[in-house]
């Protein structure tokens, strides 16, 4: 009897997805908890696994849009599979069968069909639009299979591996005033002036909930700037003995998690949303660190993160970052953050404006650090000083001005006096 594969439910919230790539073919025999297709949700991708082994039978292909519950194939565990890769089998040839060029072609003609099918669908289509040789692709899927993935790390091997010639001939200096070339050129056939590509269901709920917290909420933004100089001083200080003490590098983002910690405990009016005609003020700190996907933007949360010390929350964002960028992370791990931390300066932001994560009242945006011409406190003198840009937007209705500021304020306190987070002062 054939088990049916449904989407399974992936959180309260999410009534649809889209499939955007099949594991296996139609046909082909599965065995248990093996990967059968990639769901892509309006909040995460993940992979559907077979709940037993037998014959797989797809009912919807890829890019369809398919609702929780609904059945999109089935496996037959007590089928056998008629489709497998033809096999070329050698023996020595007898005195009536003389080699010629054809027996060769025909080799070579079954090695290709085998590796065509190594071939996923999604990897399938990807090699012939790129016009690739299968057989130089390595297959990193189940039995050796070729997956999207491996065909895409093929081509941006193809792109970025040099010309013989790059080795010989250094390229020349770029002439004054000329534009650097592209890195890759464009996939398009250049007589196109438009193209039309699809959002994800991600992006839709990234549009989607960007408008909701613009229309939904009293939104403001507060700026300042932070001296980053006796930071980064600690960090070189300290960083050899921390990497070697707890296996990761000591970062910046850990300083900036602990004093938005330290600062919600000391307003904690800002770590308030409104539900209905209530403020729900929150006694926990699960903090959200904005990760830039290839997806889009997520935001994985790190919880409890008072009682985590600096390596924990140093191990803690590499981990979420690493998942949700190779989409292994879970909803849980998305949801129910108390307030956010957004990193435009790894891209070279030096302002921008933050915009509210719903129901959090308050998220704080960093940027990139750069050396200004300070006048020095003290002595009145102009000094070189790395800076930074900070912004804090907040939903007015739960958070007045003076909070907001005497907030922000804090945190740069605790930035340029790093020892008070260690010293809890």
């Amino acid at each position: 009897m054939a088990i049916e594969i449904k989407v399974p439910e992936v959180g309260e919230s999410i009534t649809e997805g889209v499939i955007v790539e099949w594991h296996v073919a139609d046909g082909d025999n599965v065995e248990a908890e093996a990967p059968l297709f990639e769901l892509e949700t309006d909040k995460i991708t993940m992979t559907v696994q077979a709940e037993v082994g037998g014959v797989v039978s797809i009912k919807v292909g890829v890019d369809e849009t398919v609702e929780i519950g609904q059945v999109v194939g089935s496996i037959d565990p007590d089928a056998v599979s008629s489709v497998s890769a033809p096999k070329v089998e050698a023996h020595a040839p007898t005195a009536e069968e003389k080699p010629t060029a054809e027996p060769v072609a025909e080799v070579e003609e079954a090695a290709e069909t085998q590796d065509d099918d190594r071939l996923m669908p999604a990897a399938r289509r990807l090699v012939e639009q790129h016009k690739l040789d299968p057989s130089k692709i390595t297959g990193t899927g189940k039995g050796g299979r070729v997956l999207k993935q491996d065909v895409q790390s093929f081509i941006d091997d193809k792109l970025a591996a040099p010309t013989p010639g790059d080795s010989v001939a250094p390229e020349p200096a770029p002439k004054p005033g000329s534009e650097p070339k592209p890195d890759r050129e464009p996939s398009r056939d250049p007589s196109e002036r438009q193209t039309r590509v699809p959002m994800t269901q991600i992006r839709k709920r990234i549009a989607q909930r960007l408008l909701e917290a613009k229309n939904a909420t009293a939104m403001l933004t507060t700026f300042n700037e932070v001296d980053m100089g006796n930071l980064m001083a600690m960090r070189a200080q300290y960083k050899e003995s921390f990497e070697k003490e707890y296996g990761i590098k000591l970062g910046v983002m850990s300083f900036f998690v602990k004093a938005v910690v330290d600062a919600l405990q000391r307003f904690p009016e800002v770590n308030r949303f409104i539900d209905g005609d209530d403020f729900v003020e929150n006694h926990y700190y699960d903090i959200g660190i904005a990760v830039s996907t290839d997806r889009g933007l997520m935001v994985p949360v790190i919880r409890d993160a008072d009682k985590l010390s600096f390596a924990d929350v140093e191990l803690a964002i590499m981990d979420l970052a690493t998942r949700a960028r190779e989409s292994k992370i879970g909803l849980d791990e998305l949801t129910g953050g108390t307030f956010t931390i957004t990193n435009g300066g790894v891209f070279g932001s030096l302002q921008s404006t933050p915009i509210l994560n719903p129901p959090q009242s308050a998220i704080l945006g960093m940027h990139a650090i750069k050396k200004r011409a300070m006048v020095d406190e003290v002595t009145d003198g102009i000094v070189v000083k790395p800076m930074m840009y900070l912004a804090m937007s907040y939903d007015h209705r739960v958070i007045d001005g003076r909070e907001s500021v005497t907030f922000l304020k804090r945190i740069i306190e605790c930035l340029e006096n790093p020892e008070r987070m260690m010293f809890g002062i």
